[in-house]
């Protein structure tokens, strides 16, 4: 740095990178560098004795085994690009599936259940812990006396007056508090008497007007219902009035046509043609039709008489005209 000028810093500034994004920032260029072995991914975190292993899982297939890897791989980058590319075992064939074997030249048995021992060790005996000492700070600085006579800090008559003053002029001011409040109570109850008397006094004139108020009150109800009785009485009489009107203009010419239809029905008659009609006359008939079956009968026998008697000369003069030569 030269005297004349100023301190430029030669790095270029860059911003501090956030401990929580993933590994590898979405450009690709930069990889975090963990400060903290507990942040590092890398690192397991537990009990290593009861981690799974990966062949007690189930076998997968080919195309299972690619989505979990793409899955589980959250890298990006250069490495993801390197993953692509990186030549892939060959697809089963039809019915079969790849598994993990071991191809070590000796086998070895594999268990997720860590081997375990029982050790037994004898400690001493519990000891009490002592009871912690009172804490007493060390002294410091210098002890000092002086002589303090009767009189020279306090003196009783002097330090009093003060305070009986303040007893003695509370107690007044609450002694005349009391006076008044008595007296007003008093003033309150001659007030409250007066009211009373004047209020008792002014009954019967409230009473009165209360009830002269009922009485016009029911008074006014009364006859707004006699009137509206009168209205609703006045409303059917011209109701009724309309009625009868309509009805005798209708029945003008009902009745006229009823009575005709009726009489040639034959509900309205004279008692003595009806007499005549139903008595005199079918007797009358009778008595004529037996007149007329007896002359009719008189006939035929006289018909048959005559037949008879014309039979016999005809067969008189055949035998006649038979024995004549």
């Amino acid at each position: 740095m030269d005297g004349s000028r100023m301190y430029v810093f030669s790095s270029r500034p860059r911003v501090v990178e956030d401990p929580w994004k993933p590994r590898w920032s979405p450009s690709g260029r930069m990889q975090l560098k963990h400060g903290n072995i507990m942040r590092d991914p890398r690192v397991f975190r537990g009990n290593v004795s009861s981690q799974p292993l990966k062949f007690a899982r189930a076998p997968l297939d080919s195309a299972d085994m690619r989505t979990q890897e793409e899955r589980t791989s959250g890298a990006v980058g250069p490495k993801r690009v390197r993953r692509k590319f990186r030549p892939r075992t060959p697809e089963p064939v039809q019915g079969r599936k790849h598994l993990e074997i071991q191809t070590e030249s000796y086998l070895e048995e594999l268990s997720d259940i860590p081997v375990v021992k029982e050790i037994e060790c004898q400690t001493d005996a519990f000891l009490d812990r002592p009871e912690t000492p009172i804490f007493i700070p060390a002294k410091t600085g210098k002890d000092a006396e002086t002589q303090i006579d009767e009189g020279d800090l306090f003196d009783f008559e002097e330090e009093v007056r003060p305070i009986l003053e303040i007893l003695v002029g509370k107690t007044l001011e609450q002694s005349l508090l009391e006076v008044m409040e008595e007296e007003e109570l008093a003033a309150l109850m001659a007030q409250q008497r007066a009211f009373l008397e004047r209020r008792n006094n002014q009954l019967p004139e409230v009473h009165r007007l209360q009830e002269q108020e009922r009485r016009r009150r029911e008074e006014r109800e009364r006859r707004m219902a006699e009137q509206k009785r009168a209205l609703q009485e006045e409303k059917e009489v011209v109701e009724k009035i309309a009625a009868r009107a309509l009805t005798q203009q209708q029945l003008a010419d009902l009745v006229p046509s009823v009575l005709a239809s009726l009489r040639r029905e034959g509900y309205f008659y004279d008692p003595v043609e009806r007499d005549v009609e139903t008595h005199f006359f079918p007797r009358l008939m009778e008595d004529v039709q037996r007149v007329l079956q007896k002359n009719c009968r008189a006939r035929e026998l006289l018909d048959e008489i005559i037949y008879e008697v014309t039979q016999r000369r005809l067969e008189g003069f055949e035998v006649l005209e038979t024995s004549d030569p």
